[in-house]
């Protein structure tokens, strides 16, 4: 009987282990290691105080950019997968024709390799013979046809298009669940009251979606932060530095061998996620009670 009652204390024991070693022990020393000079051309680790993040705030540095195309990145696609994803799910709901074959078709993007969306992505958007500039030149829109990837003005534009593409499937299918777990009872008073399409979905979809908007606000807050692999396949930061996000810049530290520089890069992230985090989940929470 004494077992019984113990055993599940090894489960925790265990758990409790693997989180110190693996989670809390390695961000001790990273958040440490940013505070001295380690490097690759010295075995000699010095402690530098709050030299690495001067450099990261210098204005004449090119960290902020970085850090400031991260932030932006990381709002235009909560905002534009959430607006995308909800309405794809409010039309698939309705009763269409081959509506699970629509499912499947949307949320494809979502599950294929970034590596295999950059090639085709960098087909589509060549300036010569990509798809997008051969449409509007057939359309005889010559003048909009643009260096999407390699122009200053254009390619973060582009990169963040090509993430919407590919994640607004993944944010349909949560926001679908959430529509379908709402009663149709709501919906059924309101007709009785005459209400329209719109004020149903503002007075009783949208409210009841609070949850679900929610958990996909915060999962698109934590992927949007830690872009790297869609502006590395497109773009590698470029043209210039317009296109440099952190996690492209922590990349680059290490590879020159300032390992110093980069974790403190991903110090400064991980703070500026934990910052936006507590606020948007707040906010959303607040959304859902008040609703």
């Amino acid at each position: 009987m004494m077992t019984r009652r113990i055993y599940p204390f090894y489960f925790i024991a265990i758990a409790l282990f693997f989180y110190i070693v693996f989670a809390v022990v390695p961000s001790l020393m990273g958040i440490y290691l940013s505070f001295t000079d380690w490097n690759s051309y010295s075995r000699a680790i010095h402690y530098v105080g709050l030299d690495n993040y001067r450099t990261i705030f210098s204005s004449d540095e090119n960290f902020m950019h970085g850090i400031r195309n991260t932030v932006v990145f990381t709002i235009a696609t909560i905002v534009l997968k959430t607006i995308v994803g909800l309405l794809i799910a409010v039309l698939v709901n309705k009763g269409i024709k081959l509506k699970n074959v629509h499912r499947v078709v949307i949320f494809l993007p979502s599950v294929v390799p970034m590596l295999v969306v950059g090639i085709i992505f960098k087909s589509i958007f060549n300036p010569e013979t990509g798809l997008v500039n051969g449409v509007l030149r057939a359309v005889g829109l010559n003048q909009w046809t643009q260096h999407w990837l390699t122009d200053i003005n254009w390619a973060f534009k582009s990169i963040i298009a090509v993430d919407v593409w590919k994640g607004a499937g993944y944010i349909m299918v949560i926001l679908l669940a959430g529509i379908q777990s709402i009663s149709h009872s709501y919906y059924e008073a309101a007709d009785i009251d005459g209400a329209g399409p719109w004020l149903k979905f503002k007075y009783i979809t949208l409210p009841l979606l609070m949850p679900a908007l929610t958990v996909t606000t915060v999962l698109n807050l934590l992927y949007g932060l830690k872009i790297f692999d869609t502006v590395y396949v497109l773009t590698n930061g470029g043209p210039g530095y317009a296109t440099e996000v952190v996690y492209t810049q922590v990349f680059n530290q290490f590879t020159l061998g300032s390992y110093g520089i980069g974790t403190a890069l991903i110090t400064v992230l991980f703070v500026i996620m934990t910052i936006l985090g507590y606020f948007a989940i707040k906010l959303m929470s607040r959304e859902e009670q008040n609703g």
